[in-house]
């Protein structure tokens, strides 16, 4: 049998490997980089919150086949950016396990490819809402919403949240339209003029 069947044969399971084993893989195809603020983001929440999704890995192999003991990271490139960066920042180190869904099974581009074409964003009124939950549910200050998703803390703040939540289910509709147009509705909305929006 040969090594790349063996390693089929434990496909998709969870492992947990030390962050300096994780390598950026070929089969990525993400070729334009995560911006710094993204990765700061991902850093606060992953502080914050931990890791919530697993990068997806497959064992690097060296020439003749054999396992180099390094992964690579086929999907959750950011994330393992981010905790390097969190080395950087001296809150872990490089021997950090990184929990991880180890799949042999599946081509590692179309992995790649799934992760980063496959979803959905949040519409940012969603996330206004959000944040207004956080301060009158949880008591949380916009400086600890600000740290925890990587936003400043001007736009976590209260009384930003308050007014975006506090939108009708007409102006959401109108304030969707307009994001759907590519348009920057938030001006609008924040003016207490959810109806020039879309216009």
């Amino acid at each position: 049998m040969s090594n790349r069947l063996a390693i089929a044969a434990e496909a998709k399971k969870i492992v947990f490997v030390p962050l300096g084993k994780l390598k950026k893989s070929p089969k990525n195809v993400r070729n334009v980089p995560h911006t710094k603020a993204d990765i700061k983001a991902l850093a606060a929440s992953i502080a914050a919150l931990g890791m919530l999704q697993n990068p997806v890995v497959e064992p690097e192999l060296g020439p003749r086949g054999k396992p180099t003991g390094n992964y690579l990271v086929n999907a959750g490139e950011g994330r393992r950016l981010a905790q390097l960066l969190r080395v950087q920042r001296k809150e872990i180190d490089l021997g950090e396990p990184i929990r991880c869904v180890l799949d042999t099974e599946h081509n590692g581009t179309e992995i790649s490819l799934a992760e980063n074409a496959v979803r959905t964003d949040m519409h940012p009124a969603d996330q206004y809402e959000a944040f207004a939950k956080l301060h009158t549910e949880d008591g949380m200050s916009a400086e600890d919403i600000a740290a925890r998703f990587g936003v400043t803390a001007a736009a976590a703040s209260e009384q930003e949240a308050q007014k975006v939540a506090g939108l009708k289910k007409q102006a959401m509709a109108e304030a969707a339209e307009a994001a759907l147009k590519g348009k920057n509705w938030l001006p609008a909305v924040l003016r207490g003029e959810p109806h020039k929006a879309a216009a």
